[in-house]
C-alpha cells in the first residue's frame, strides 16, 4: 500500500501533526484540546496550524487543570465526540488519574458496552532534554496496569503517524505517549496520505541470532547504536521495537528468545516493578527452556529522574546496553 504513495521527509512533531490533521478533516466528531495546543500549537508545537485551519471550536486551549481535562474528555465520549486531550508533560497527568482510573478506564465496562470511551490522551514523556523536575519521567508501565487502558509509544516519524492514527479511530482509550528527546531528532520518509499501525504489534527492527534486545521509544536509537558496537565485537542482536506497552505483544518476543536464548529489555522507566520486568517475566514463564542466559534489564535506577547536571548518570546510553549484550552473550 506505501510502496506507490506520495512520501514526504517528516520527523516526529510533523509526523503527529500530519496525522491529526488528516483525521481531524475526515471526522467532525474529533475535537483537539489542552494547556496551550491551540492558538500557540502546543509546549512542543505538535498541534501548531491546526486551530487557524479548523477552527477555535474544534482545536481550543484549555485551562491548567488536567483533572478537568480527561473529565470533560469523559463526557464527549459519552456524547459521542472523539476527543484527544493533550498533557502538556506526562509529569503533569496524575492530577488526572482519579478520572483516568475510576472513568475512562472502566466507563465501557460499567455500562455493559454502552459507552465508548475514544480518548486518546498524548503525552510527552522521558528525559534527556535537561528539563525542570515532573517533565523528565518515564512511567510508562503505571498505565500498562491499568485494566481497560491501552499504551502506545512509537520511535520513529512512520510509526508516530500509523500509530497515532490507529489510536484516533480506536473505540478504546488509549494513553499515547511521545518521547520528546527525539521529536526533532529523527527524520524519515513517511506517506503522505492515510495509513495505520496496528496496535498490540511490535516490530523487529534488525533480526539477528546472538541476543534478543526489546525496547521502544527514545531507546530505540540507543540500542541501535550499541548494535553497531556488538556487531564489530561479532554478536548478532535482533532488535525488537515494542511500540505498544499494552496490549504487549508476547509472541513477537517469546519467537525472538526462541531463536536467540537471550533477552534484553532497554527502558528509560524506573528499574523496579516496570514494563521491562514484565518482558523479564514473559521470557522466563513462556521460553524458559530456550534461555542459555537469566533475562536482563537496562533501565533507569529507582530514583527520581535527577535534574539537568546529573541526568546523564539516570539514562541508557550506548556503552551501557553495550556492556549488557556483551555480558549476557558471554554467561
Amino acid at each position: 500500500m506505501e510502496g506507490g504513495a506520495k512520501m514526504k521527509v517528516m520527523n516526529i512533531v510533523d509526523a503527529l501533526n500530519n496525522a491529526l490533521d488528516i483525521k481531524l478533516g475526515e471526522d467532525r466528531n474529533i475535537i483537539i484540546y489542552g494547556e496551550d495546543v491551540g492558538v500557540e500549537g502546543g509546549v512542543f508545537r505538535v498541534t501548531e496550524g491546526l486551530q487557524k485551519k479548523y477552527g477555535a471550536e474544534r482545536v481550543l486551549d484549555s485551562p491548567l487543570a488536567e483533572s478537568g481535562i480527561v473529565g470533560t474528555a469523559v463526557g464527549m465520549a459519552a456524547a459521542g465526540l472523539r476527543p484527544i486531550v493533550e498533557m502538556q508533560f506526562s509529569g503533569f497527568a496524575y492530577v488526572a488519574f482519579d478520572q483516568l482510573i475510576s472513568h475512562v478506564a472502566r466507563y465501557h465496562n460499567r455500562s455493559r458496552g454502552r459507552y465508548k470511551m475514544a480518548i486518546v490522551i498524548r503525552m510527552p514523556y522521558g528525559g534527556g532534554i535537561n528539563a525542570l523536575e515532573h517533565h523528565s519521567e518515564s512511567m510508562e508501565a503505571i498505565y500498562g496496569h491499568i485494566p481497560g487502558l491501552k499504551v502506545v509509544i512509537p520511535s520513529t516519524p512512520h510509526d508516530a503517524k500509523g500509530l497515532l492514527t490507529s489510536a484516533i479511530e480506536s473505540d478504546d482509550p488509549i494513553i499515547f505517549m511521545e518521547p520528546k528527546r527525539i521529536y526533532r531528532a529523527i527524520k524519515q520518509d513517511v506517506p503522505e496520505e492515510k495509513f495505520l499501525v496496528p496496535i498490540g504489534k511490535a516490530k523487529v527492527i534488525s533480526p539477528g541470532k546472538d541476543v534478543t534486545v526489546v525496547a521502544y521509544g527514545a531507546m530505540i536509537r540507543e540500542a541501535q547504536r550499541a548494535m553497531v558496537m556488538a556487531k564489530e565485537a561479532g554478536i548478532s542482536v535482533e532488535l525488537i521495537d515494542l511500540r505498544t506497552i499494552y496490549p504487549i505483544d508476547k509472541d513477537t518476543i517469546i519467537q525472538s528468545v526462541k531463536k536467540t536464548g537471550r533477552i534484553i529489555t532497554v527502558a528509560e522507566e524506573p528499574r523496579s516493578f516496570g514494563v521491562a520486568a514484565e518482558i523479564s517475566a514473559i521470557a522466563s514463564e513462556d521460553a524458559f527452556l530456550y534461555l542459555e542466559s537469566p533475562p536482563k534489564r537496562v533501565t533507569g535506577f529507582d530514583t527520581i529522574v535527577p535534574y539537568a547536571r546529573g541526568e546523564h548518570h539516570y539514562l541508557q546510553t550506548p556503552e551501557k546496553i553495550f556492556y549488557e549484550i556483551e555480558r549476557t552473550v558471554k554467561f
